[in-house]
C-alpha cells in the first residue's frame, strides 16, 4: 500500500486515457477519430489476410460495356433476358440464378401496347390486323415471356429498400420470412426503411423468392457491410445473398437467435444469429447488432479482380459458351458498367461492382466463413481496455523507461494478438483502436509525467542531500523522491565513531601540509569504506569522523553493515601502517565506538550553517564506547544492542560498563572476525575468557587468575588478559561485595 500511495500521481496520470477509452467503449462520450481508427485497423487487416483465390462455385454474368455495345443500351427487352434464364438454366444447367437488379416497370419495347391500341382505334377495321396481333400477343408480351423463363426455375429476383421518397414504394415485395411475432416483443434494432422499389406484379408472381440487394454504407462512405434481414412495416424481408443461400439448402424457415437471458435481459436490442431451421437441423449465422454481417471479400473486385469468374452477358445470349460450360454453378446476374451505376468503395476498392459484394456473402456462407462484430463486441472492449489499462496504470510508474517501454509493447500486442487470433479463428471482428490508443497514451503521459515532474523533485532531493549523503544513496534516494525530506525523524539507526589515535604526537613532529596531506590520505580510505557499506558521513572533527546507518535510506542490515565497516577501517589502518613503515612515516591507531539505538536524525543546525545529522543518548553512548577502546587495548568497542542486531560475528565480551550520566550498566564487545572466519585456536581461547570473565563477577579470583593465567600462555600480547589480572589483584584487597554487579564505572567522558 505504501508503495501504492507513493506512485499515486502517476498512477493517476496514466488511468486518465483508461476513462476516456471507457466512456467511448460504453457510448457516453463517443470519439469519432477511434471509429474512423477502428475501420483502418479492419479495413487492413481485412485486406492483408484476403484469400486472393478465385470461388468456381459462383459466376457473375456481367451486363457491362461490352453487352451493352453488342445488346443495346439499358434496360434490355425483357425478351432477352428470358433468352438469358434460358440459356444458363437449359443450356448451361447452373444450380441457381440470382438476379441484382430490379424490374420495377413493365416492359413497353415490344410495342404491343401501341398495337392494341391502333387495333381498337385507327385499324380496327383493317382486315385480319385484330387476329394477327392476338397471335403475336403472347411473343410480343415480353414480361410475360420473361415471367415464363423465371418460373418454376431456381430464380431469385434482387429489389431495394429506401427511405428518401417518402414512403413511396413501386412494384410487389415478395413474402416476408419473418414476423414481429417471432421476435416475443423484443426491440430488436434491424435496419428499416419506409419504401421500396420491387418487381413488377407478373415476376413476383413468377419468382416467388426476392431478396433486397441494399448494403450499408457508414460514415465514411464505405461499404462494410449488408443486413442481412431488414424490417417494413412489422414484417421482416430477408436479403438476395441470405435467400439465395437459403434457395440452396433447401429453403429452410427463418427464426431469431436470441442471446441467453441469463446473462441478458429481454430488452436487449440485438440478435445473437439468424437461425435456418430444417428439420432437426439448425445453422447458425451470427449478425451484429444490426442484423448484418460483413462483407468477407475474397479479394480484389471486378473481372481481373481473381476471385469469382466474370462473364459477359452478351456471351451468353450470343451462346459463345460450350454447353454445360456453368453446371451447377450459383450465377448473379448484375452490372459492372459504370453509367448503371452499381459500383460502391469498399474497404478493397473504390470501384467495387456491387454485385460481387452479394457473391462474397454467398461463398462465406457456403464456406461457413462470416465475420461479424457480435453483440458482445463492448462488453468485450470494456474488459479489455480495463485489464490493460490497469495493468499499465498499476505497472509503469514502478518501472524503468527501459522496461515500461518494454511492458507497454507487450501489452500492446498482447491486445493486438488477442484481437487477430479471435478474427482469424473465429470470425470476430472486435473494437481494438479505444485499446490502442489508450495503452500508448497512457505510456506517453505516464513518460512525460516521470521526466517532466518526478525528475524535478528527484533534481532537487539531489541538490538537497547530496552534500551529507553518499552520492550512491543519493542514486537510490532519487527512485523515490517523496519518501525522504530533511525533516527530523526518530529512528533505530547505528552510528560510528572512529578517532585517529597519535595525531596530537604526529602535529608536533610533521609540518601542517604533511600532517594535512596524511590526514586525508587516511580519512579518504576509511570514507571509502564507509560510503561503500551504504554509510552516512555525518561529520569531520579533527582527527575524528562520524557516520551512521540506517538514514536518510532505510537499512534493515544497518547494524551488521556498521560492524562489517569497523572491522574493514581495522584493516586498513593496518595496510596503512605497512606503507608508512616502508616510507619512515609514522604508524597510526584508530578506536572506533559503535551503538544503536533510537536517535533523532534530520537537517539541524542554525540559520547560518546547518547538517544532516543525528543526535540523542544512543549517539553519546557511542561517543563514550569510541573512548573505551583506548582502556581496553582494543581498536573496536560495540554495545549490546549492536551486537544483537550485527549477527554473525565473532565477539569477545570486554566487560559491563556504566559510563557518566548513565546509571544502566551496557555490555560492551569487540568484534573479532566474521563468525565464518574465526581458526580453532580464536575458539578456544574465546571460551577459556568466557569462564575467566564468570569467574571475575563472581568475585571468584582463584579461579579467574587461573584462566588469566591460561589466556596470557596463550595470547601474551593481548593488553586485555593483562588489565583483568591488574584488577584480580586489586580487588582480592576487597571483601566480598554481594551488591557488585561486575560493572565497572566510568566517572569521566
Amino acid at each position: 500500500m505504501r508503495l501504492l500511495s507513493r506512485h499515486w500521481p502517476r498512477i493517476a496520470v496514466t488511468l486518465i486515457p483508461l476513462v476516456f477509452a471507457l466512456l467511448h467503449a460504453g457510448g457516453v462520450l463517443r470519439v469519432g477519430v477511434l471509429q474512423r481508427l477502428d475501420d483502418i485497423i479492419y479495413d487492413a487487416r481485412l485486406r492483408a489476410t484476403m484469400p486472393h483465390t478465385l470461388d468456381e462455385r459462383i459466376v457473375i454474368v456481367d451486363i457491362d460495356e461490352k453487352s451493352l455495345a453488342e445488346v443495346g443500351r439499358w434496360p434490355w427487352g425483357r425478351n432477352r433476358l428470358a433468352e438469358l434464364v434460358e440459356e444458363l438454366q437449359d443450356r448451361q444447367k447452373t444450380a441457381l440464378l440470382g438476379f441484382d437488379v430490379v424490374f420495377a416497370e413493365a416492359d413497353e419495347s415490344s410495342g404491343l401496347k401501341r398495337l392494341k391500341q391502333l387495333a381498337q382505334a385507327e385499324l380496327k377495321d383493317q382486315p385480319g390486323f385484330s387476329e394477327k396481333l392476338n397471335q403475336l400477343q403472347a411473343s410480343l408480351d415480353y414480361d410475360a415471356v420473361f415471367a415464363k423463363a423465371i418460373e418454376k426455375r431456381p430464380v431469385v429476383m434482387g429489389y431495394y429498400f429506401t427511405s428518401d421518397r417518402d414512403g413511396r414504394v413501386n412494384g410487389v415485395l415478395p413474402a416476408p420470412v419473418m414476423d414481429s411475432a417471432a421476435l416475443a416483443g423484443r426491440p430488436i434494432k434491424f435496419t428499416s426503411w419506409n419504401g421500396y422499389g420491387a418487381n413488377i406484379e407478373l415476376l413476383a408472381k413468377a419468382a416467388p423468392l426476392g431478396g433486397f440487394f441494399n448494403s450499408i454504407t457508414e460514415g465514411d462512405g464505405v461499404v462494410r457491410s449488408i443486413p442481412l434481414l431488414a424490417e417494413y412495416k412489422g414484417q421482416y424481408y430477408e436479403s438476395l445473398a441470405l435467400a439465395m443461400f437459403r434457395m440452396l439448402v433447401g429453403l429452410p424457415r427463418v427464426e431469431p437467435g436470441f442471446p441467453p437471458e441469463k446473462f441478458l435481459t429481454r430488452n436487449y436490442q440485438g440478435l445473437e444469429s439468424i437461425l435456418l431451421k430444417q428439420g432437426g437441423k439448425v445453422l447458425a449465422i451470427p449478425v451484429d447488432d444490426r442484423v448484418a454481417t460483413l462483407v468477407p471479400f475474397r479479394g480484389n473486385g471486378g473481372a481481373n479482380g481473381g476471385s469469382f469468374r466474370y462473364i459477359s452477358a452478351a456471351d451468353v445470349l450470343a451462346k459463345r459458351l460450350a454447353p454445360g460450360s456453368l453446371k451447377d454453378k450459383i450465377v448473379l446476374v448484375g452490372t459492372t458498367a459504370p453509367g448503371l451505376l452499381d459500383l460502391r468503395v469498399t474497404p478493397v476498392g473504390e470501384t467495387y461492382p456491387g454485385v460481387e459484394t452479394h457473391a462474397n456473402v454467398i461463398s462465406g456462407f457456403l464456406d461457413g466463413k462470416v465475420f461479424v462484430k457480435p453483440d458482445y463486441a463492448v462488453g468485450f472492449e470494456i474488459v479489455i481496455l480495463l485489464l490493460s489499462g490497469l495493468t499499465l496504470a498499476f505497472a509503469l510508474p514502478l518501472l524503468s523507461a527501459s522496461r515500461a517501454v518494454l511492458v507497454s509493447l507487450a501489452v500492446t500486442a498482447a491486445i493486438a494478438g488477442l484481437n487477430f487470433w479471435l478474427y482469424a479463428g473465429y470470425g470476430l471482428v472486435l473494437p481494438l483502436a479505444s485499446a490502442l490508443v489508450m495503452a500508448l497514451t497512457a505510456f506517453a503521459l505516464n513518460m512525460s509525467y516521470g521526466y517532466f515532474v518526478e525528475s524535478r523533485s528527484k533534481r532537487e532531493l539531489a541538490n538537497l542531500f547530496g552534500t551529507y549523503v553518499p552520492p550512491e544513496l543519493v542514486d537510490e534516494m532519487v527512485k523515490d523522491p517523496d519518501s525522504y525530506s530533511m525533516t527530523a525523524t526518530t529512528k533505530e539507526l547505528t552510528v560510528m565513531f572512529c578517532d585517529m589515535r597519535g595525531f596530537t604526537k604526529m602535529s608536533e613532529t610533521m609540518e601542517p601540509t604533511q600532517l594535512q596531506a596524511l590526514l586525508n590520505s587516511v580519512f579518504s580510505r576509511l570514507t571509502d569504506l564507509i560510503r561503500g557499506n551504504r554509510g552516512t558521513i555525518d561529520k569531520y572533527m579533527g582527527d575524528c569522523v562520524m557516520a551512521f546507518w540506517g538514514a536518510p535510506v532505510d537499512t534493515p542490515d544497518h547494524a551488521a553493515l556498521a560492524v562489517k565497516t569497523a572491522l574493514e577501517m581495522s584493516n586498513a589502518v593496518r595496510k596503512i601502517n605497512e606503507e608508512h613503515k616502508a616510507k619512515g612515516l609514522p604508524e597510526i591507531g584508530i578506536g572506533i565506538g559503535l551503538n544503536t539505538g533510537t536517535m533523532c536524525v534530520g537537517d539541524m543546525g542554525s540559520d547560518i550553517r546547518r547538517s544532516y545529522t543525528v543526535i540523542g543518548d544512543a549517539v553519546n553512548l557511542g561517543s563514550r564506547l569510541e573512548g573505551l577502546s583506548k582502556t581496553y587495548g582494543v581498536d573496536i568497542v560495540v554495545s549490546e544492542s549492536t551486537r544483537k542486531l550485527a549477527g554473525d560475528f565473532a565477539w569477545q565480551e570486554l566487560d559491563k560498563v556504566r559510563v557518566k550520566g548513565k546509571d544502566q550498566a551496557v555490555a560492551i564487545f569487540w568484534p573479532l572476525a566474521p563468525a565464518d572466519r574465526i581458526d580453532k585456536d580464536s575458539s578456544a581461547e574465546l571460551k577459556t575468557w568466557g569462564m575467566a570473565l564468570k569467574a571475575y563477577r563472581a568475585q571468584d579470583w582463584d579461579q579467574c587468575d587461573v584462566q588469566l593465567l591460561n589466556l596470557q600462555r596463550a595470547n601474551g600480547k593481548k593488553f586485555l588478559y593483562r588489565l583483568y589480572a591488574e584488577r584480580v589483584a586489586s580487588m582480592r584487597l576487597l571483601p566480598f561485595d554481594p551488591e557488585w554487579d561486575g560493572a565497572t564505572n566510568f566517572e569521566t567522558k
